[in-house]
């Protein structure tokens, strides 16, 4: 397993956000700082290339064993079919995508009536794009991204049924779609291509709960488990750090309506989520972040910073004591 990094959990500090005044990163810088954090690779826009030197980029990253991974998004496929040609050319095994539809939290009633055919879509423009990616000898990953949840995403899988087509986990975003993260890794395990290193502080509330980005190892989520699920299915994955976003989800699971969509889910499962998601609940308070808040720019850099830091301390020991373990057994 390698750890590396993903821009999208400081998105002020590397001048992607939109209301950072920061210049935005280039891939040759992302590469470089991650090299100095101890990394050993880097999930990189295809805009993070524009005026590079994409052969020496690709020269740098090899020569350093470090990864290359191609975050691109949706499902069509002729976006597609361009990521993977340029995920070609640089090396990159994985191009990771995203189909939306449903919002954050996992809210699918605005496409209340309009799921099934939406999936039917995802299904086709997806198989077409995985078609491109066995030629290429490159895998396209999707991501769970608040949309899609297991039983849909192995349904993909099953359908396209490719070996360059599978899933790149969240580890957090389970949670959205009401599952828990070790089960839905677990049930994903043979399909996982790739993974978002991400956790959430929980807050309870009237309708369901709240997502609220965390430190990697404050949260929720168990990653010395997932790294054993890791460790029997996809013991060579490679792991890039990903922080969540500046505004919580709200996920609405005791609102009626919010399982219209969804796949069928007995009372059991229902009631494990809750166990779990009251289990690991923070007290009641002021959830919000720098950036709900409308603080100053500086003070949500100092802020990504500060939860960037002590996410990558607490998985560099973690994946060390893992390490250390399996060398004395």
């Amino acid at each position: 397993m390698k750890l590396g990094l993903a821009v999208y959990g400081t998105t002020f500090m590397m001048g992607i956000h939109p209301r950072s005044t920061r210049p935005r990163i280039t891939a040759s810088q992302l590469l470089e700082q991650a090299t100095q954090y101890g990394l050993q690779g880097i999930e990189l826009p295809l805009s993070l290339l524009e005026g590079e030197d994409a052969a020496a980029l690709t020269r740098q990253a090899k020569a350093r064993g470090q990864y290359l991974v191609v975050a691109s998004g949706g499902y069509d496929p002729k976006p597609l079919k361009e990521a993977i040609e340029a995920a070609g050319r640089l090396g990159a095994p994985t191009v990771r995508t995203v189909v939306g539809g449903a919002d954050f939290g996992g809210d699918r009633r605005r496409m209340a009536g309009r799921w099934s055919s939406f999936l039917q879509e995802v299904l086709s423009g997806l198989g077409e794009a995985a078609r491109a990616a066995e030629q290429a000898g490159v895998v396209l990953a999707v991501e769970n991204h608040q949309d899609l949840a297991s039983e849909e995403l192995l349904w993909l899988c099953r359908e396209i049924g490719s070996p360059h087509f599978g899933i790149t986990l969240d580890t957090g975003n389970p949670l959205a779609t009401a599952e828990e993260p070790v089960d839905f890794a677990r049930k994903l395990g043979p399909h996982l291509k790739h993974v978002h290193m991400k956790d959430y502080w929980i807050y309870m509330s009237d309708e369901g709960y709240r997502l609220v980005r965390s430190p990697l190892g404050q949260g929720a989520v168990d990653f010395a488990a997932l790294l054993h699920v890791f460790d029997e299915y996809c013991p060579k994955v490679n792991m890039s750090m990903e922080l969540g976003a500046l505004e919580a989800r709200h996920t609405r699971v005791l609102c009626e309506d919010y399982w219209q969509e969804y796949p069928q889910r007995s009372a059991a499962q229902l009631a494990h989520l809750l166990r779990f998601a009251q289990g690991n609940a923070r007290p009641t308070g002021d959830w919000r972040t720098p950036f709900e808040k409308n603080a100053p720019e500086e003070d949500i850099i100092a802020y990504e910073q500060r939860q960037f830091l002590t996410s990558l301390s607490y998985l560099q020991n973690l994946l060390q004591e893992r390490n250390t373990a399996s060398q004395t057994m």
